[in-house]
């Protein structure tokens, strides 16, 4: 099986890319898991998964079991799914997380002034790559709101113009002068989703120009609430990497409030877990699946 790495290096030369989903508990990873196995046998090749782990994901799954659970999925279905810390926030936090057995490792210093972001950013991946030399090391740069939570209008704090988004300039000196194996710019895109409407257009041209000159690996973060033509042409221009997590977390909330309805007043009586979150693995699933299919082509 390829590494990660080669995995998302193959997605960019076919114009595709990698699902990155965000899980906080067993049935978002079993319903993560499904939904790539089955559209895995409808294209009859393996379709990638990377599993990620916020710091209070982490926290409230346990990072070692959640890692040992990933790789054994990997190991025993010889499948290509991998699990990512997600926005590391401390040189502790990353250290922990190479540990623990991670395979990739966001720093996340983006609110810090680009000098000090690329300092403390370099000091993560001077010790990942001096120790654990397999495990690749992500960073980024830009203000695009902190939760993957539904929004009633975008944050204050994220900006989005124009004179707001990272620039080649900045993008390449960030990456010359840290050594990450994978960036994550601001191109318009924001963490969580609004509520009533798609979140705002991405700046294709500027991942054009990103992707032209910054030679590794594009990650775009904030994939929930994106507009699907807006999403197939941020991967035609470079993004390898697109993370999902409200959409998910919103599934997951749906599927659970309609258990009443959906589950509960045919089976007042049922008490066992596995047969109650059925529905729910399914709504996420379902999440899964369709951005799958957008993110291959």
């Amino acid at each position: 099986m390829l590494n990660l790495k080669q995995i998302i290096e193959q997605a960019a030369q076919n114009k595709q890319a990698v699902g990155h989903f965000n899980v906080a508990n067993l049935e978002m990873l079993k319903a993560t898991f499904l939904a790539g196995q089955e559209l895995s046998k409808e294209v009859g090749r393996p379709v990638p998964l990377i599993i990620g782990l916020s710091e209070s994901e982490r926290r409230f799954v346990g990072s070692r079991q959640m890692v040992g659970f990933i790789k054994s999925l990997r190991e025993e279905h010889d499948y290509p799914i991998f699990v990512n810390a997600d926005h590391c926030h401390t040189l502790e936090s990353v250290k922990s997380a190479a540990e623990e057995g991670f395979d990739s490792i966001v720093i996340d210093n983006s609110a810090f002034p680009l000098e000090e972001n690329i300092k403390s950013t370099a000091e993560a991946v001077k010790f990942v790559k001096e120790n654990y030399p397999d495990t690749l090391v992500e960073g980024e740069i830009g203000v695009i709101g902190q939760h993957s939570m539904l929004l009633d209008e975008v944050p204050e704090k994220v900006v989005i113009g124009q004179e707001q988004l990272t620039t080649v300039e900045d993008a390449l000196k960030f990456v010359q002068e840290t050594g990450v194996d994978c960036f994550a710019p601001a191109v318009g895109n924001i963490h969580g989703m609004l509520k009533n409407s798609f979140n705002p257009n991405l700046d294709i041209e500027r991942i054009k120009e990103i992707a032209d000159k910054v030679k590794v690996i594009l990650v775009l973060h904030g994939g929930s609430g994106i507009k699907e033509e807006d999403v197939k042409k941020a991967i035609s221009s470079g993004m390898s990497v697109v993370h999902i997590s409200t959409e998910l977390r919103r599934a997951y909330s749906l599927g659970v409030q309609n258990l009443n309805e959906d589950f509960f007043a045919s089976h007042p009586d049922e008490v066992t877990p596995y047969k109650i979150m059925a529905s729910v693995v399914v709504k996420v699933q379902e999440v899964v699946r369709r951005n799958l299919e957008l993110f291959i082509g």
